[in-house]
């Protein structure tokens, strides 16, 4: 028996898709038939990936999309829906990071991290959920029109770590908002859930793995390896899935164990 995640006829925002994860879940999602909305601040990268996923036979288009910037939220997702349709799923992926020890962050440091992370994840998925709230309670009798929201935390929200205690806070608030949102909105069929990635290798890190400190840190893991962007796909895909309606306010750890 074999089973397989449709999502042709579904149009996907997911923001900070310039590279790293956000590309890798626009691509996944692209494969499943999904059309994309490339979401970010860097537009020419954003095009590009358009034209890798056009060149595969897929469906993408991009919008310039700030996180911190309330305005941006707004226009974004407007001219998304004034182009594609309606938003079916939304990925929240943007996120930053500093490192420094607590008594080092500098007001700057938090709010950079809180400002994108955190407060940037809420505004998103308000504007998305208002969209699909609207459409949920204007349909017809019988009919049942929801949507998938994904936020993307990280272990470190469940499981602090040195030196990025600021990230580990904002990325336990994003678990809580998921879990809030979930309880307000499952009612009109709209999922939101989460996904905690452990330590994924990205263009960001990559040049990490290699240094003395990476392959420490590497050698502490259960199973002394990093993932890698793909390994995300399938928990991304089910929780996308139309099929996935009893789904709702779940936290996914995707970390090889590093949380156990």
């Amino acid at each position: 028996m074999s089973y397989s995640i449709n999502l042709e006829g579904r149009v996907a925002l997911i923001t900070g898709a310039s590279s790293g994860l956000g590309a890798q879940f626009a691509k996944t999602l692209s494969q499943a038939g999904a059309c994309v909305v490339l979401a970010g601040r860097r537009v020419e990268r954003l095009k590009d990936l358009r034209a890798e996923i056009e060149g595969n036979g897929g469906d993408a288009h991009v919008v310039q999309l700030d996180v911190t910037d309330v305005a941006s939220i707004k226009s974004a997702v407007a001219h998304a829906e004034t182009e594609v349709g309606t938003l079916d799923i939304l990925i929240n992926n943007s996120g930053v990071s500093t490192t420094q020890r607590l008594t080092d962050v500098t007001e700057n440091d938090y709010d950079y991290v809180m400002d994108t992370n955190t407060r940037g994840a809420f505004f998103v998925a308000q504007e998305v959920g208002k969209r699909m709230l609207a459409r949920a309670r204007g349909s017809a009798p019988g009919t049942f029109i929801g949507g998938r929201i994904v936020n993307v935390a990280s272990m470190a929200g469940l499981r602090v770590l040195g030196q990025i205690g600021v990230y580990a806070m904002s990325k336990a608030a994003v678990i809580h908002m998921t879990r809030a949102m979930a309880l307000e909105w499952g009612r009109y069929g709209i999922n939101v859930n989460a996904i905690c990635p452990g330590y994924i290798d990205t263009e960001i890190n990559h040049h990490h793995w290699g240094t003395e400190q990476g392959k420490k840190l590497v050698d502490m893991l259960p199973r002394k390896r990093v993932g890698q962007p793909k390994d995300l796909d399938t928990s991304l895909l089910m929780l996308c899935a139309t099929e996935s309606h009893f789904i709702n306010g779940a936290v996914i750890q995707a970390d090889d164990g590093f949380g156990v």
